[in-house]
């Protein structure tokens, strides 16, 4: 029997001969031997159980083949929670992380005396957005929307599992908040942003759903028909916040001139330094 070290180092070294990242193999490991990270190295010398490995090995041939870890694992972690994944999510980013964390400073910046605050998630995919802001601040209502029925059941399971209160929707963007003529203190959305014909990597576009990535000729579709159609849903005093790509800036400025006017707005850097984040102000500042 071969022991932890052993079958790891193996793996990474497969690992790096197909370019591919070796941490992938330590990460698998724990998580099927139900181990932290740290837990890992204390049993580096031990031998692996036939189950284990048995597991381990079908898991890394998955990997090799071009399946994310996440869907192997099933889940990924965001803002400190284990969120479900499949096929049918995008895997959340740690960018969007930083969406959320902006998100919460602005609630306290601009909301801080309101004792109920309406906000929607559209687009929510996984419910990573949705139910992260609903568990962090107490104090909102969220609505979370997606034209997915597969995403909405896996973005429902999430909430039950972190029990987290978030009403969720089926529809097309906003069309479900319209329906209902709801109105909304916060507005936010993480949409498709890709041009459709950049190049991305081969494991997220073979798996990731494609209605979540691409966002049209030059990326701005969703963006431009939201800031189209979104006035309706806004209370007096607003905040509309999205992720976005780090290379819209001045797409993107040329849009929010054109649907908000003079409205002030801000682009955010990520912790790369990279536009990722837009805030716009609605009667805010």
């Amino acid at each position: 029997m071969k022991t932890v070290r052993e079958l790891i180092r193996e793996a990474e070294n497969k690992l790096d001969d197909e370019h591919k990242d070796v941490n992938v193999a330590k990460v698998l490991f724990y998580h099927l031997a139900h181990k932290e990270p740290h837990e890992l190295y204390l049993m580096m010398n031990e031998e692996v159980d036939e189950d284990l490995e048995k597991a381990f090995l079908a898991g890394m041939e998955q990997y090799y083949q071009g399946i994310p870890i996440q869907y192997i694992k099933g889940y990924e972690t965001f803002f400190g929670r284990d969120f479900k994944v499949n096929e049918n999510v995008l895997i959340p980013r740690y960018e969007t992380e930083e969406l959320v964390e902006n998100i919460l400073y602005r609630i306290d910046d601009y909301f801080q005396d309101y004792p109920h605050i309406q906000l929607c998630d559209v687009g929510t995919g996984s419910g990573a957005i949705a139910i992260t802001l609903a568990l962090e601040e107490p104090r909102l209502n969220v609505i979370a929307t997606d034209i997915s029925q597969d995403a909405l059941v896996v973005a429902k399971e999430n909430a039950n599992l972190l029990n987290a209160k978030v009403e969720f929707r089926h529809g097309d963007l906003l069309q479900p908040l319209l329906d209902s003529h709801e109105k909304v203190d916060i507005f936010v959305s993480n949409p498709p942003y890709i041009p459709n014909d950049q190049q991305i990597e081969a494991m997220v576009k073979d798996n990731e759903p494609h209605v979540a990535l691409f966002g049209g000729n030059d990326g701005l579709y969703f963006y431009r028909k939201i800031f189209k159609e979104v006035k309706p849903l806004l209370n007096e005093r607003a905040l509309l916040a999205f992720e976005m790509g780090f290379d819209q800036r001045e797409l993107m400025e040329k849009a929010i001139h054109e649907f908000f006017g003079d409205y002030p707005f801000e682009i955010i850097k990520d912790m790369n330094g990279k536009d990722r984040m837009l805030f716009i102000y609605y009667h805010l500042k």
